[in-house]
């Protein structure tokens, strides 16, 4: 069974920045064809919605809220994905949790979820 774990979420204020992180694991042959990988946040009263999403091919898909101050990366060979995120503000307070597709048998990856809080 896939599992995605995140961390690095926590505390910090206005303009602040955090990196999250996620490893998968499970089957190598489910997790070395995982894509996309990415990031989904939940507010609070909120829908899940997209953060970030990144192919194999290292295509970069952000929402426009994020874009310009949140950046995902991958590495591949350890099968983890991260998220830096920059110049935070309290409407970036949310539940982030890590996505992952595996498309040849149309599955859906989640983890748990890290909380990320902004103060102002």
């Amino acid at each position: 069974q896939v599992q995605l774990v995140e961390s690095g979420g926590g505390l910090t204020y206005t303009g602040g920045s955090l990196r999250l992180s996620c490893t998968a694991s499970g089957p190598s042959g489910i997790i070395s064809t995982l894509n996309p990988m990415g990031w989904y946040r939940q507010a609070p009263g909120k829908q899940r919605e997209l953060v970030a999403t990144m192919t194999v091919n290292g295509y970069r898909n952000y929402d426009d809220s994020v874009k310009g101050r949140f950046t995902i990366s991958k590495d591949s060979v350890k099968s983890m994905v991260f998220l830096r995120m920059n110049s935070l503000q309290p409407e970036d307070t949310a539940v982030y949790y890590c996505y992952a597709q595996h498309r040849p048998t149309d599955s859906e990856y989640w983890g748990l979820g890290t909380q990320v809080t902004v103060s102002s």
